[in-house]
């Protein structure tokens, strides 16, 4: 049986960090406010002039160094954004040009939000197991912080820019949870709850990208409750009791849904990657930069069994189980 196996993971965040106290001095909060609400503290923000493709790109080339492999390697790039350069061409193609990549392999965007790189991780796999492809640069990149109105002190403390990547390639397995590489994926949405996070144009309405708007109570609450129901589908799926899962590595958006979620499998602290604080939420970048800091520290170990999960605007949720 064919699987998915990871090969190369890094991250990118751009030079200047923003703290919180910076953050008093433009906008009415304070820095207790904001990590007793969110476990935030700093976050990084793009240089003038620096694009989503910019970012992606770095994040790639730190990939592709950690698996030991070239550009040429690659058979198909696929970045999940919500943040592109252009409306069109996709910021995948950019990167692709950037990379140096073959001319003719496949390359696109996906926009799922915060859930887009684990929406991208399973089309990538989808392309792997179908022999589209044999090796696939799965990229989260986002300049969120573009997206904010810095007087709303609700949005703009939460979030940051960055860029993770993650090359999965092709390999044998017998078909068991006990097989190295992604074992399986579960994704789902519900546009009816579309109101409770947006942005308020885009180019079909408006003609410009607009700024973040969003019911924070409602978000946390449907956050807790649709990655609660995902951990139980995903355990119930594969097999496997809570005490299976080696690491949760979740969406790093708030530290107190991270910390339910983390309970509910019942993992430590220690056991759980927590990068949120320092990031701040990147959106589709958030889980594939705690994957890089989990490798960077090297805390995985071979055979270890991580649960990635992420929720985000749509509503989009959904998790995705990898054997390292």
């Amino acid at each position: 049986m064919i699987r998915s196996v990871i090969n190369g993971v890094g991250g990118y965040l751009p030079e200047k960090c923003v703290t919180n106290h910076d953050l008093e001095k433009i906008t009415d909060t304070s820095h207790d406010w904001i990590v007793q609400r969110t476990g935030i503290s700093q976050r990084y923000i793009a240089a003038e002039g620096q694009t989503t493709s910019d970012l992606a790109y770095e994040a790639a080339l730190k990939a592709l160094e950690n698996g030991g492999l070239n550009a040429s390697d690659i058979d198909c790039v696929i970045v999940a954004t919500t943040t592109p350069d252009f409306t069109f061409p996709s910021t995948a193609g950019l990167v692709q040009a950037k990379l140096g990549m073959r001319v003719g392999t496949i390359a696109f965007d996906m926009q799922a939000v915060c859930s887009g790189f684990v929406y991208a991780l399973s089309v990538a796999n989808s392309f792997i197991i179908s022999g589209q492809a044999k090796r696939v640069l799965v990229i989260g990149a986002e300049i969120m912080t573009r997206l904010l109105d810095w007087q709303d002190r609700t949005t703009c403390v939460l979030f940051g820019d960055g860029a993770g990547a993650v090359i999965i390639e092709a390999a044998t397995g017998e078909g068991s949870v006990a097989d190295r590489g992604i074992i399986s994926t579960h994704l789902h949405s519900d546009g009816a709850n579309s109101n409770l996070l947006y942005t308020t144009g885009g180019p079909g309405t408006t003609g410009i990208a607009g700024k973040i708007s969003m019911m924070g109570k409602d978000v946390f609450r449907h956050a807790v409750h649709r990655l609660a129901e995902v951990v139980d589908e995903v355990l119930v799926a594969n097999n496997l009791e809570k005490s299976d899962i080696d690491w949760l590595v979740p969406h790093q958006a708030n530290k107190r849904i991270i910390d339910a979620t983390g309970e509910k499998l019942s993992l430590p602290p220690e056991r759980v990657i927590l990068t949120v604080g320092q990031h701040g939420n990147t959106s589709a970048a958030s889980v594939p930069l705690a994957m890089a800091y989990g490798v960077e520290n090297n805390l995985f170990q071979q055979g270890d069994l991580l649960l990635l999960e992420a929720m985000g605007a749509g509503l989009t949720w959904g998790a995705a189980l990898v054997r390292w």
